[in-house]
């Protein structure tokens, strides 16, 4: 083949060229260049509006002079304080650059391009990229009230499938299934079939606070279902998103084999010093959980107000709708303020906004109260 013959996109595996990139929240330094503007609010990333506790930051800062070290590979300090909070061993953790990925690890490990892999519509944009960057089957059910349908997952179980990722709550609608309807789900699913429960918003979505009904925690099943892996992160309740680090628990055969395709130095050394200390400081984790509930009534009354339709959430996000929501967003914007069109999760009147202070959430609301011209 001749050098003008020659095209990279022919070399690319199959299931790689289907992919879009995964578009991230635009970040406050961009659109301030863009737009020459000053004072910019992120609500766009699910970010936690207090960061990181003094305890960490601390942390953090004592952890500075040893960068010149690799990190420790298999994250013994951070384990330990797992273990110690939820009652684990060590052997059913997996750690990860954020818990993206592990959810890839848990991909790379188990499917191949023979296998199928389900999740729901309006669920995280991750799940179908991992399956199709494998080249696996996509199998994507009706959602029902925003949220999974477990009848309709379940029926698209074939022996071919292996994987069914679940966001309990899950991201961008903030909905949820409740601790019987999926306990029953689980109890069906055939032994060839792994579950993965992604719970990125668990801290949340667990805490009194938030007045979710029958929220489970999927920790406590893993003995029941050794075919469960339940997946969790330090980016959002404990306000670690730009260290990125989150975990696997599972059956410890299943971690064997997660930690065999995870690279030796995955997570970062001040992520690992960070996210033990995170866990230890249940005060800040109080005060983020009490901001958020706190964020979310006042995002719901300002839309009762105005008569937006929106889908109460667990989560530290609320999806609205507005109507035309890409031109919304660019009137948003151009205003300093920065959301999330969810188009691409088959919701293109929606907007989803994250919690951020008290005066963020109301600067929010009162440009959307003027961009729709709402008396």
């Amino acid at each position: 083949m001749s050098a003008q013959q020659f095209d990279v996109c022919d070399l690319a595996a199959p299931g790689v060229r289907e992919l879009m990139p995964y578009q991230p929240g635009k970040p406050i330094e961009e659109l301030e260049r863009e737009y020459g503007l000053s004072g910019v609010i992120k609500l766009a990333s699910n970010e936690n509006p207090l960061g990181p506790s003094p305890d960490v930051l601390r942390t953090i800062s004592d952890s500075l002079s040893e960068l010149s070290r690799y990190p420790d590979g298999n994250g013994f300090v951070l384990k330990q304080a797992l273990c110690k909070r939820f009652d684990l061993e060590p052997g059913q953790i997996t750690l990860g650059n954020g818990s993206n990925d592990v959810l890839e690890l848990i991909a790379r490990a188990f499917v191949t391009p023979d296998n199928e892999v389900i999740f729901s519509q309006h669920a995280f944009a991750v799940y179908p990229l991992v399956t199709r960057a494998i080249g696996a089957k996509a199998v994507m059910t009706p959602a029902s009230a925003w949220g999974h349908d477990l009848d309709a997952m379940h029926e698209a179980i074939t022996e071919n499938t292996r994987l069914i990722f679940i966001a309990n709550p899950n991201n961008p609608t903030g909905t949820w299934l409740s601790k019987p309807a999926l306990h029953d789900f689980l109890k069906q699913i055939p032994p060839h079939v792994l579950v993965v429960l992604d719970e990125a918003y668990f801290e949340y979505a667990a805490d009194p606070m938030m007045g979710v009904a029958d929220y489970p925690d999927g920790l406590q099943w893993l003995a029941e279902f050794p075919n469960l892996i339940v997946t969790r992160t330090f980016s959002k309740a404990y306000g670690l998103a730009g260290l990125r680090v989150g975990y696997a628990v599972s059956h410890p055969d299943v971690a064997d084999y997660l930690n065999r395709v995870r690279q030796p130095f995955n997570v970062n050394h001040l992520a690992l010093a960070a996210a033990a200390t995170a866990l230890t400081d249940t005060a800040h984790l109080q005060r983020s959980v009490a901001l958020n509930a706190a964020g979310l009534k006042q995002y719901y009354a300002a839309f009762d107000r105005l008569g937006l339709d929106y889908i109460p959430s667990a989560g530290n996000f609320v999806t609205v709708k507005v109507g035309e929501a890409a031109g919304i967003n660019e009137q948003l914007l151009r205003r300093g303020i920065i959301v999330r069109p969810v188009a691409n999760y088959d919701l293109p009147e929606h907007v989803r906004i994250s919690v951020g202070s008290e005066k963020e959430n109301q600067r929010c609301i009162e440009a959307l109260e003027t961009i729709l011209q709402i008396p």
